[in-house]
């Protein structure tokens, strides 16, 4: 089975940030009076009509039961290490869906590995979890597809190397974390290199992601490839958000190799997907969802269209 294209940070990097965001006041949504839920500084209400086409089950139950692993920054996170409150993109999005249709999303963290078997079971009717979408996961549940991503460049803050784009790393020292798709990426890449007549990428491996920074953070190297989420998640966060940089390539704003990430939802509960997906879509359109992303570092990987198992393989 296909695991996420996004790879988990030390524990010790998402704790560190969360102080910043909860702060904001908006790490932990939560349903206001007359119905309406503040999410990432927005003010979502109750649409009738969305409400109406939940099942029934759904709309007597007054939630929506959702897996999802934790930590898995910055997707989801617990606010503060050791106790249960969570925060994080997927958690504030879920919020949001949930305040368009009236409904509760209530997160209980379950192990990556056993999702989509407890969905089967009836334990929990979706799950928000950063998962990869693909044809085989299709077959037990439906995806409403709300982001794309894939490999990202970590700069120093002020890109003082000028990298813009993947070619810009031929003939410089890039760090990368071992055993990855990212290192694959670049290995890959090498032949473009020479294609354009440029020096070989000077790859430097190393075991952690953090490593990786240190070494960037050294001048060791002009620049880190990881998880574009993860790039963008540690360049807002980092040192205040004073220490690195997101590049923006504008050929791939999901990042390289960019595959669908969708919320994974019970076949046996009928309806719940096309609810989801229409709020969804209300939230890109009225520019939630953007606003969502923009407060994790990682806007570029909304997508602009609502769709349903999106993934061709």
């Amino acid at each position: 089975m296909t695991v996420r294209l996004t790879r988990p940070l030390a524990v010790a990097l998402a704790v560190s940030a969360l102080a910043t965001l909860a702060a904001c006041g908006d790490s932990d949504p939560a349903p206001a009076a007359g119905g309406v839920t503040s999410v990432a500084g927005v003010q979502i209400k109750k649409d009738q009509a969305l409400y109406d086409l939940l099942p029934e089950q759904i709309r007597k139950a007054g939630k929506v039961r959702v897996a999802t692993d934790v930590p898995y920054p910055p997707f989801e996170m617990f606010v503060k290490e050791g106790e249960s409150a969570l925060t994080g993109l997927d958690y504030d999005l879920g919020q949001a869906i949930g305040g368009k249709l009236g409904v509760t999303f209530a997160f209980t963290p379950q192990k990556f590995d056993g999702i989509v078997p407890a969905i089967q079971a009836g334990k929990f009717d979706a799950a928000m979890s950063a998962i990869t979408d693909n044809k085989e996961r299709q077959q037990v549940v439906d995806f409403v597809d709300y982001s794309q991503s894939g490999s990202g460049v970590l700069v120093a803050e002020g890109n003082p190397a000028k990298i813009s784009d993947l070619d810009s790393l031929c003939g410089q020292k890039v760090a990368v974390q071992a055993a990855t798709n990212q290192l694959d990426l670049l290995k890959k890449h090498q032949a473009e290199c020479a294609k354009a007549g440029k020096g070989q990428i000077e790859i430097q491996t190393f075991p952690k992601d953090s490593d990786a920074q240190l070494a960037l953070r050294s001048g060791k190297v002009v620049a880190q490839v990881l998880t574009k989420p993860a790039a963008g998640w540690v360049a807002k966060t980092a040192d205040q958000g004073k220490s690195f940089d997101l590049v923006e390539d504008p050929a791939a704003p999901g990042g390289y190799n960019a595959s669908p990430n969708g919320i994974a939802v019970g076949k046996q509960v009928p309806g719940l997907a096309d609810a989801i997906q229409k709020a969804l879509q209300s939230l890109i359109d009225d520019g939630t969802l953007t606003q969502i992303y923009a407060k994790y570092g990682v806007a570029s990987i909304a997508v602009q269209k609502a769709t349903k198992n999106a993934a061709v393989d």
